[in-house]
């Protein structure tokens, strides 16, 4: 057994198992991935990584692993400790182009497992790549522990990314979660005693979206990065498959090299000159309903700029799907049954109306090409003639 400092759980306990997997080139590539993407451009202390993550995934998943078997103790703990090893650079800022082209997610890390260095040590302690895939994938009932409604993925990076940022919304009992929660009809489920501490998840994470997760410069630095993969996967040859196995530098160094658009982008993020936001409203600012433009982005973009008079690459549009709390199907045993989170809890219906209210569709375009953009985007989308107009000095 070894012990690790944290500066989140204070000391981690790690078993030859645990030792073995962290010592694989999988694992070691997420101390190069931080977590939080390019949210250091606006908190410089975001600098944590996946890597740090994993670590306190497997630690809080030690405290619920204990109701069940050896073998599958070291089953989950394995899989919490692996459940990222499939993110991209940058994690999220790539994570939805990698699924575009590979068509899966970042949690489906089956193949991963089943090849090099992991596959060996997992055989070394007569463990399944394929168990641990599906409990990462929340697929069976000991895998909620890891990926369910509340789970102890969602408890440290909420935590963490907290701690990291400066922000003083990430105050959870974890402890008391983590003593109310156990299985019910193969359910993963929360005594009743965990129900306020369970609400202080949501109400962290309701808060933690608008202020950390999509402030604004950080969803514009992840979709400049997105637009940059995208070109050199479409003009320069880059594997999809290549991009998920990269780390934040060697990817940065790749654009970097690139002598077209992705070269420009590169440059631009080093030198925080970021787009700006040439359109930035709520559902309320629209006159039609804009989610259902998502699946037409690129060509969105092609008409704006065309009407703008833009090169189309530099027009960036972002609509983010409509916001939904999953949280709030979590289970509840009060007086013997489960009950949904939601219908346990008033606050938690209120936090799932006013989570529309940090819903934002973003028009991004460098600064000299802001007004024009704007006006042609206000049009594009019939945006209400009240709604407010971003200042020029305004990032």
């Amino acid at each position: 057994m070894k012990v690790i400092r944290d500066p989140v759980h204070d000391y981690i306990e790690l078993d030859e198992l645990a030792l073995s997997l962290i010592d694989t080139p999988q694992v070691q590539r997420l101390r190069r991935i931080r977590q939080l993407g390019f949210s250091n451009l606006v908190y410089p202390g975001a600098n944590h990584t996946r890597f740090e993550h994993s670590l306190g995934v497997y630690h809080l998943a030690g405290y619920l692993v204990k109701q069940m078997d050896e073998h599958m103790q070291k089953e989950l703990l394995a899989a919490a400790l692996l459940h990222d090893i499939g993110h991209g650079p940058f994690s999220h800022a790539t994570e939805g182009l990698i699924e575009r082209y590979i068509r899966k997610s970042h949690d489906d890390v089956e193949e991963m497992l089943k090849r090099g260095e992991i596959s060996d040590t997992l055989k070394e302690h007569s463990l399944s790549p394929s168990a641990i895939a599906r409990h990462i994938r929340g697929e069976t009932y000991p895998g909620q522990i890891i990926n369910s409604e509340i789970d102890v993925d969602r408890m440290d990076y909420l935590i963490r990314d907290a701690h990291y940022t400066g922000v003083a919304f990430g105050l959870i009992d974890h402890v008391r979660l983590i003593h109310e929660m156990r299985f019910n009809e193969n359910k993963l489920v929360l005594g009743l005693g965990g129900l306020q501490a369970a609400e202080s998840l949501l109400v962290s994470r309701f808060l933690m979206h608008p202020t950390v997760y999509f402030h604004h410069v950080s969803r514009i630095a992840e979709a400049m990065c997105m637009h940059a993969a995208e070109y050199m996967i479409e003009n320069e040859g880059l594997a999809p498959r290549s991009l998920q196995r990269m780390d934040d530098i060697s990817f940065t160094m790749a654009m970097r090299e690139s002598k077209g658009y992705a070269g420009d982008i590169a440059k631009r993020l080093d030198e925080r000159r970021l787009f700006k936001r040439a359109l930035y409203a709520g559902f309320e600012s629209f006159n039609t309903d804009v989610l259902r433009l998502r699946k037409n982005i690129t060509r969105i973009e092609n008409e704006i700029a065309e009407e703008a008079g833009v090169a189309p690459e530099y027009v960036i549009v972002d609509i983010p799907e409509k916001p939904r709390i999953i949280e709030i199907k979590a289970r509840v045993l009060v007086n013997g049954k489960m009950v949904p989170l939601d219908r346990a809890s008033r606050l938690v219906v209120a936090l799932e109306k006013a989570q529309l209210d940090n819903w934002r569709l973003g028009v991004f375009i460098p600064a000299e090409y802001r007004e024009k953009v704007g006006s042609v985007a206000r049009d594009f989308f019939d945006v209400k003639k009240d709604t407010k107009q971003f200042k020029l000095t305004e990032i």
